[in-house]
């Protein structure tokens, strides 16, 4: 397996395949099997014979090659090694990435938690904490089979396969090839601004829902959209609200990081330039997909016209966001 693998469709992804799957490997299911949230993997909770329930993920065939994802589970094993609460893949006769009839497959223990109340400054200083002790252990050493969070990746490239497919519609064609080399020309401001940017070992995707809050605090999830990037793309999805809102909330998370890792300020001028180029990604993350059914169930609205109205409103709040200052953060 050292090759991305041919697309096999997910419609032969059927109950006995994946209990199969994961008899192959030396587990013996007892037959529940629960199907969970997840759209570009799939994903499911097997009931064990004699063990608790695991959780397996089926990777979307031809997204990444194998050493891309066992450097994903090298990394959050590391952060496990290192006490920190990631949940690392389960390893049977040594290996966590496995094959089964053309899908590649991980086996995880199931985790608990709820969804970390990111309003409440305390838990954010923890989450700092948190996040302070991934990025000093990320910084170690670089990804060499994963992607770059950069302007081409996350917006020209995207950008470029939505204007070349039929998804934008004929009237706001202009207006989003217009607007989108705006952006992306701020988005290139935000980080010369910001410059020089030092990338490390990234979640990539941490979200609220990619955090499961504990007793013992934060546990993360899901590092299937790890890379290279900038430190503030793992703190910029915690925060909501208006400016004084965000700025009391980036504060606090802040406070606890920087006792385990440094942060340089002018980083912040990237908050809004990230958040552009997330909106930009998803977009056509969305087009590219849609050929798997689950993405017409999950997002009916993006075939909408209305969708574009008031996508491209969105981008344009943002062009005038990315050109504000960026928040008043203050370092002991």
């Amino acid at each position: 397996m050292n090759t991305i693998m041919q697309e096999v469709p997910y419609s032969e992804l059927k109950p006995d395949l994946i209990l199969n799957a994961v008899e192959s490997v030396g587990w013996r299911c007892d037959g529940h099997l629960l199907g969970l949230n997840s759209y570009e993997n799939r994903v499911y909770q097997i009931g064990l014979e004699d063990h608790p329930p695991v959780v397996v993920k089926f990777y979307r065939p031809g997204r990444w090659v194998d050493a891309a994802i066992v450097e994903e589970h090298q990394f959050s094993q590391e952060l496990a090694d290192l006490e920190i609460a990631a949940v690392a893949p389960l390893a049977v006769a040594g290996k966590t990435l496995h094959e089964y009839q053309g899908f590649r497959f991980a086996v995880y223990p199931r985790q608990g938690g709820r969804t970390p109340d990111l309003e409440d400054l305390d838990i954010l200083e923890r989450l700092g904490r948190f996040l302070g002790r991934i990025h000093a252990a990320a910084a170690v050493r670089p990804f060499h089979h994963r992607p770059h969070l950069n302007l081409e990746n996350f917006g020209v490239i995207p950008s470029r396969y939505l204007l070349e497919s039929p998804w934008i519609p004929p009237n706001w064609s202009q207006s989003y090839r217009e607007l989108v080399t705006e952006l992306l020309s701020l988005v290139a401001m935000g980080f010369e601004r910001a410059a020089p940017v030092h990338p490390i070992r990234l979640h990539g995707d941490c979200h609220s829902g990619n955090m499961l809050w504990t007793d013992h605090g934060p546990c993360f999830v899901d590092f299937d959209d790890a890379r290279m990037g900038p430190p503030i793309q793992d703190l910029w999805m915690c925060l909501s609200g208006n400016r004084e809102e965000r700025t009391r909330q980036i504060q606090a998370l802040l406070t606890g990081y920087r006792q385990f890792y440094d942060f340089d300020l002018r980083q912040l001028h990237l908050l809004e330039p990230l958040r552009t180029l997330r909106m930009i990604h998803y977009t056509a993350w969305v087009a590219m997909r849609w050929h798997d059914p689950a993405f017409p169930l999950a997002f009916p609205w993006f075939a909408e016209g209305r969708f574009w109205d008031n996508h491209i409103l969105s981008l344009r709040e943002q062009s005038i966001l990315m050109e504000e200052p960026p928040l008043d953060v203050f370092l002991d």
